[in-house]
């Protein structure tokens, strides 16, 4: 088979270990001033793709992909410090960019870039979307495996086990393709200090919006944001006919 040219989306987005907080206007998360990196969906993702190539499957080259603020070029950087060869970062400032409008700027990316496989996160965890992989599918008519636990690839055939409610599910598919990773799949490394030095030399494209010919309007308005009400302290019972009354006071039986 002709190598594997993968493409890797990544997110810059609140790191997972910070407690959101919406801002004083009501509209949104607050972000100035909080920690951000790369969406752990995708560093499993971006570890998945260097497997791969690790596994000795023909992968002809990792490219990285982000649209975003100038900022999210640092996670463009950690990226290819795990091992992705090269970058693109569309730098948009002022737009927020929805589900729909990054699937079609990822279409553009893979037809241009010539790519076979996009393996890209199930969801970003700051707005949880979870739509954006499989519109890309939609968009390009390709097969997709969604929230795969293992991934492997023979020759032009690529099989992905995913976890479903029942248990597992295996699926098979011939490239070109595209699947969304879950937690299970991998334990993405650590960029280590020589491989982050490394990726400063690595080639990294800038463009802007204007250069894809897509339509990325926004279709959803956000009304109101408003943080979940405090979760009530439990309370101690002394034995089960303790706790059968206090159920019953409840209405919970």
């Amino acid at each position: 088979m002709s190598g594997l040219r993968i493409l890797v989306p990544v997110k810059r987005v609140i790191d997972y270990a910070i407690k959101p907080r919406v801002n004083k206007a009501g509209t949104a998360v607050e972000t100035n001033g909080v920690k951000h990196s790369m969406n752990p969906f995708d560093e499993l993702s971006i570890e998945q793709a260097v497997r791969l190539r690790e596994a000795k499957v023909p992968v002809e080259d990792i490219l990285v992909f982000s649209a975003g603020p100038t900022k999210s070029q640092e996670t463009i950087r950690t990226a290819m410090a795990m091992g992705a060869d090269r970058g693109i970062h569309v730098v948009e400032e002022k737009i927020e960019l929805e589900p729909l409008g990054v699937a079609k700027l990822l279409k553009q990316v893979v037809e241009k870039e010539n790519r076979n496989l996009v393996i890209l996160g199930k969801q970003s965890i700051d707005d949880d979307a979870g739509q954006t992989g499989q519109m890309l599918a939609g968009l390009l008519g390709w097969p997709q495996a969604t929230q795969a636990s293992k991934v492997t690839i023979e020759g032009e055939q690529c099989t992905v086990t995913r976890e479903v409610d029942g248990g597992v599910e295996t699926l098979k598919a011939k490239l070109p393709m595209i699947i969304t990773t879950d937690l299970r799949l991998n334990e993405p490394r650590y960029a280590s200090l020589p491989n982050i030095m490394k990726a400063k030399k690595k080639p990294l494209e800038k463009k802007t919006l204007a250069d894809y010919d897509v339509d990325v309007s926004k279709r959803m308005k956000t009304v109101k944001v408003i943080e979940p009400p405090p979760r009530q302290g439990g309370g101690k019972v002394d034995d089960v006919d303790g706790m059968i009354s206090k159920l019953k006071e409840l209405g919970a039986i």
